[in-house]
């Protein structure tokens, strides 16, 4: 049975990193592009309470100017911001549905689980909730999206069986990465029998840009099509995806995006010999080799955040972006509580339990070289 009435196509517009103006929503540039995708047949869109504006602007370029029926809107609960009670997770649906107008969300996600961030929902009895707006008639669905292990995904689906599906970072990048495990947590979630969203199909634009090498073999099999396409029909590909969550932000990405996802049809054998070429040429470049088992963490008696300052680096190694590096390195490290690689004391405890033998204190060195304290 269809998890829809009606079965979409894969491609979902993210509304996360809408096109601004003055610093401010362009919600005239946002209709011209929600015109675009609709009149393409493409349905699905992707908000959520904490992404500031985009559900005001989506009521304005979408709700009040298409019929509710035709199109699916998804939104996100983060109970784990700034909420110290049920009353206040809540409240951000309640808000949701008045920021948006929508009347209903088709797909209601717990959001960002894993972590620090699981037990909130828990503590607030927020899957209780969304059961009752189910039974209201107020949501549709619900599931969570997620970043973090395939062990604790197993743990939360477990717990959570009545979870009607999994919104996950997913990437041809990161497929095999120990770091990331995007195959790991897209098998767990089939493993419980649970439809997938994919959102950070491009790694957040990386992948629009892949180092040059990677670029040249994705360009040689198809001069026609974008680099950024690879990274979304490799997601679209899979088994068991309702649909691919794009981040769009210009008039120029919806354009490239409908071209080659209006009639998707999967990827060749030859194209995923191709992809698998890219990953290969990726994996050649010499990265650390963290795997993130925060052995060290455990033995660091300043709590230094040496995994997160590994896969930043890394991150800067492979795309020689620094801003999203640095993004990076803000989430892992500082929103993880931990301190940055200049407070290392240099005891080198970390090295004695590091399974891949990495010279943890001269890499620190690298990554405060990089970003600074």
């Amino acid at each position: 049975m269809a998890f829809f009435e009606k079965e979409i196509k894969k491609l979902g517009f993210g509304l996360m990193r809408l096109p601004k103006k003055d610093d401010v929503i362009d919600v005239e540039q946002v209709k011209v592009m929600v015109d675009m995708f609709m009149e393409a047949g493409f349905t699905y869109f992707d908000t959520a309470w904490a992404y500031t504006g985009s559900e005001e602007a989506i009521r304005e370029a979408l709700v009040e100017r298409y019929p509710r029926e035709s199109f699916q809107l998804a939104t996100k609960n983060a109970a784990w911001v700034g909420c110290k009670s049920k009353e206040d997770a809540i409240k951000q649906f309640e808000q949701s549905l008045e920021r948006s107008g929508a009347g209903y969300f088709d797909m209601y996600l717990l959001h960002n689980l894993g972590e620090t961030r699981t037990h909130f929902f828990d503590d607030f009895e927020m899957w209780e909730f969304v059961r009752e707006m189910k039974a209201e008639g107020k949501i549709k669905h619900y599931g969570f999206s997620f970043h973090s292990t395939p062990e604790e995904l197993d743990e939360i689906l477990t717990a959570h069986p009545d979870a009607e599906f999994v919104q996950l970072q997913i990437n041809y990048a990161d497929w095999e990465n120990p770091a990331i495990q995007s195959r790991g947590v897209y098998e767990v979630a089939r493993k419980h029998g649970k439809p997938v969203v994919i959102m950070e199909p491009v790694k957040g634009g990386l992948l629009a840009n892949p180092p040059e090498k990677v670029k040249e073999i994705l360009q040689a099999k198809e001069p026609d099509l974008s680099v950024a396409s690879w990274a979304v029909r490799f997601a679209a590909n899979l088994e068991g995806v309702l649909v691919v969550l794009s981040g769009m932000s210009n008039i120029e990405q919806m354009q490239d995006n409908i071209s080659y996802m209006k009639d998707f049809n999967g990827l060749t054998e030859e194209e995923m010999a191709c992809l698998q070429d890219a990953r290969e040429e990726m994996n050649k470049i010499p990265l650390i080799p963290c795997t993130t088992c925060n052995y060290c963490a455990k033995v660091c008696p300043n709590d230094i955040g040496i995994s997160g300052s590994f896969t930043a680096m890394n991150v800067y190694t492979l795309y020689g972006d620094k801003t999203s590096a640095t993004n990076t390195l803000q989430w892992q490290v500082n929103g993880h509580g931990k301190k940055r690689a200049s407070e290392c004391l240099e005891c080198g405890q970390c090295e004695e339990v590091c399974p891949q033998h990495i010279e943890i204190r001269e890499e620190l060195k690298k990554v405060t070289e990089l970003f600074g304290a």
